[in-house]
């Protein structure tokens, strides 16, 4: 045994004296650094790629080899190296692509050479797209996202990294990830992160993009951030619509020609990329590309994306993505940032032999201990050297990474970052942090707390969220609530306690109980600061209360493969309350509130009763997918609608209750993205009472109405009725709720509009109960300033002429409430 080891170590040791490290730059012919080019080794799969500096290394034992560098827009460089020493230096110096046009003539008025290329490539198109029918590789990614400039404030808030830099220049981000990607067409891919890290954090995940975007789909879908319409391919089967091309001349490389063509958008505001496309003469498939994305391409957020892509020939009908760069930049309330996200692709295997079970839901997987590798394991690893300032980046964030693991540095900060401020007190509320004991705790604003009803008057809501953090993604949330109502002199107090755990899938249990006002529609779609300004200014008092002392348990948890189960038991000793105020802010106004009660619905307030109930949910998407990570796992949907059946019992006589009723309840939702074409949401539901000989108008089937200027969710509430209109105790119920957004379709060819890109947005919404039928209708426009929208609505009631009016909403929740069923 002695003497194997003796024998293994020696080879190992060979191994290592033989082998050599290559090291060079790649520049321009003005000595600019190239960054991210491909560094290969003819007739082997030893492959670099130089870093951001245009830096690169290989390692390489003893011998003779032909290096070639690689990048878009430059020429191909060959060079012959023999290895002796331990490092061998060998820079580039690329020369910009040298282009003919000696073979190409082109008549006054006859159409540009470039259209013919672009044609045979959209021929070819769907044979290059599957000509792989499955595939291995390995994919190394590093991502980083830096900042130009960014002010000293906002909202109000000094802008502080925490990391002792006050220069305006420093890096945000940086991540490194090594993957494996399988994919077997038509449609399964799967991720497997063998070892990841993150600039900062230990504990981390990193940048895993793998998969790369294929050109030769129509619609390029690289983020529903940027344009969940996607951008179109400048080969895609419609191209030639939207798009203006322009040969720019052919060059050789391995034998074979070549062809530069320049595209250009033909009309501004459509999803469309503008750059460089190089085409292989005959097989008329893609090189190379360098493509741009800008605010005229419809795109969201960035200022501008800049993808490279370079291609290697890997058999000789295979050709594969050797690199895909991606360069974004953000200008946003004067923060300035830009970055790079590098992905390089290597030891492809073409046929590969996958177990029957490898492809299943889990789409991207961290392996456990991916992000526990260490530094020189890295240092061994990457085909991509890291440059002088991600160097310095991972020492420095490190470092800081474990000082801030000292409880008495966290008590420093949370010394300082505590400090309340009369905005805190006044607007904001306030969050102060023990890092150290993992402990949180929430205190709402003046501004949050207050509101106006009228059976309470002016009223203080003070809840107090405290929050305990563990391993393992588990969470402790404990809320006290006191209210008071000054027109009444009543204090109620309440509480919950909720415990989130679970890890693999999401699950949760809670406790509350106490003495509370609630809605009549438990869901409360009507907000506090909404029903204060609506009733101040308006007299319009539309929230209707009741005083109920109650103990309530909910549980939920997640068991994969799309499946969520819920349960929730609830007593609650109801009493009515009425109107105690005629308070306003209109003293002239003579017109009186109406009662606390609504009175579309019945004459008179609901008698005191106790009600125990029992609802059990089933939630269920088919086909799930998940990314799964060591210590849990998150769903991310499929292209499966959501399914969801509820079923609730009024139990009677348990706890006294008074109430007895079954109610059920099957619903079905789901958000299609039509690509081009825009998002269309719908939701389906339908049910009724089986039973209903005693129930209330809190145990009702509520579809919430809206009386506020501010719009609601246009997908579980209608946006002109009374808020309890359609209230009902019926034994069938059907609605459909539907919403398309089209995310800049024909909007874009609207002159001005295009310009601001405000988005057209239409819907319609129908109820159907026994005796009566009530519809809507609503067009207008989103985007506005990135966060606003308007709508214009009209609502059809049978016998009724049909009603118009104007809704305003924003994404920020400020005054608008929503039911939920």
């Amino acid at each position: 045994m002695r003497s194997l080891f003796l024998f293994l170590f020696s080879v190992c040791s060979s191994v290592s004296l033989w082998a050599a490290k290559v090291t060079g730059t790649v520049t321009n012919q003005n000595g600019e650094p190239l960054p991210y080019s491909s560094i290969t080794v003819k007739g082997s799969k030893d492959a670099a790629s130089a870093n951001s500096e245009g830096v690169y290394f290989l390692q390489l034992p003893a011998g003779t080899y032909t290096i070639i560098c690689r990048h878009v827009g430059f020429e191909r460089q060959e060079k012959t190296i023999s290895i002796k020493e331990d490092e061998v230096q060998l820079d580039f110096v690329l020369k910009e692509q040298s282009v003919s046009l000696s073979e190409v003539v082109v008549k006054a008025g006859a159409e540009d050479p470039a259209y013919a290329i672009i044609r045979k490539a959209i021929q070819k198109r769907k044979e290059h797209l599957t000509e792989i029918k499955s595939y291995e590789c390995e994919v190394y990614s590093k991502g980083t996202m830096s900042l130009r400039d960014f002010p000293k404030t906002f909202m109000g808030q000094k802008v502080d990294f925490e990391d002792g830099d006050t220069s305006k220049r420093k890096m945000l981000y940086l991540s490194e990830t090594v993957s494996k990607l399988s994919v077997d067409e038509p449609d399964k891919v799967k991720v497997d992160v063998l070892s990841t890290r993150v600039s900062g954090q230990r504990d981390g995940f990193g940048f895993a993009g793998a998969r790369f975007f294929s050109f030769y789909d129509n619609n390029v879908q690289i983020s529903n951030s940027l344009n969940p319409r996607g951008f179109i391919s400048p080969i895609a089967e419609n191209a030639l619509y939207f798009y203006k091309y322009k040969y720019e001349g052919a060059f050789s490389e391995d034998g074979q020609l070549i062809n530069k063509i320049k595209v250009i958008a033909k009309r501004g505001y459509e999803p469309c990329f503008t750059g460089y496309i190089n085409i292989v003469e005959d097989e008329w498939r893609i090189h190379s590309l360098e493509l741009m994305l800008t605010k005229q391409s419809q795109m969201n957020f960035a200022d501008t994306l800049r993808i490279e892509q370079l291609y290697q020939k890997i058999a000789v009908q295979h050709w594969v993505v050797q690199s895909q760069i991606l360069y974004p930049a953000v200008k946003f309330f004067g923060f300035d940032a830009y970055g790079s996200f590098a992905n390089v692709y290597r030891n492809f295997n073409t046929e590969p032999v996958f177990s029957k079970n490898y492809f299943d839901n889990t789409i991207l997987k961290y392996e456990k201990g991916s992000n526990k590798k260490p530094i020189e394991y890295w240092d061994s690893i990457r085909p991509l050297a890291l440059t002088k300032e991600e160097q310095v980046d991972y020492v420095k964030k490190d470092s800081l990474e474990q000082l801030r693991e000292n409880p008495a540095y966290l008590d420093s900060l949370n010394k300082v970052s505590n400090k309340i401020k009369v905005s805190n007190i006044l607007i904001t509320g306030k969050t102060i942090n023990r890092q150290s004991k993992q402990l949180s705790y929430n205190f709402p604003s003046l501004l949050q707390a207050s509101s106006f009803n009228t059976v309470e008057g002016f009223v203080l809501d003070v809840p107090v969220t405290i929050r305990k953090e563990y391993t393992d993604r588990r969470n402790l949330n404990i809320t006290p609530n006191v209210r008071y109502g000054f027109n009444t002199k009543q204090f109620y107090a309440w509480g919950t306690v909720r415990y989130n755990f679970g890890s693999r899938f999401f699950s949760s249990v809670s406790i509350s109980g106490g003495k509370r006002a609630f809605q009549l529609n438990n869901d409360e779609p009507i907000l506090p600061l909404s029903n204060t300004f609506s009733t101040l200014l308006y007299k319009n008092n539309f929230m209707k209360l009741y005083l109920a002392n109650y103990g309530r348990i909910n549980f939920s948890k997640g068991i994969g493969n799309g499946l969520t189960v819920t349960a929730n038991l609830q007593y609650q000793d109801r009493h009515p309350l009425e109107n105690t105020t005629d308070y306003s802010w209109k003293p002239r106004s003579t017109r009186p509130y109406r009662p606390n009660y609504p009175i579309e619905l019945q004459t008179q307030s609901f008698t005191a009763h106790q009600a125990t109930i029992l609802t059990l949910g089933v939630n269920f998407q088919p086909g799930a997918k998940y990314i799964e990570f060591p210590d849990r796992t998150i769903n991310i949907g499929s292209k499966w609608p959501t399914f969801s059946v509820q079923y609730t019992k009024g139990i009677a006589d348990f706890l006294g209750s008074d109430v007895d009723y079954d109610k059920w309840q099957v619903a079905m939702r789901d958000n299609l993205n039509l690509k081009l074409a825009g998002r269309f949401n719908y939701r389906v539901q339908t049910g009724g009472f089986t039973n209903s000989n005693k129930l209330y108008i809190q145990d009702m089937k509520h579809f919430p109405g809206n009386r506020l200027l501010l719009s609601t969710d246009f997908l579980t509430t209608f946006q002109l009725p009374q808020y309890y209109q359609f209230s009902n105790a019926d034994k069938f119920y059907t609605a459909v709720f539907t919403e398309h957004h089209f995310n800049g379709f024909i909007t874009n060819k609207i002159p001005g509009i295009k310009k601001l890109n405000w988005h057209l947005v239409t819907g319609a919404s129908v109820v159907w109960l026994p005796l009566q039928t009530y519809a809507e209708w609503h067009v207008g426009f989103e985007n506005i300033f990135r966060f606003f929208s308007v709508d214009v609505i009209t609502g059809y009631t049978q016998g009724l002429r049909p009603r118009t009016e104007i809704r305003f909403g924003t994404t920020f929740n400020i005054l608008g409430g929503g039911g939920n069923d």
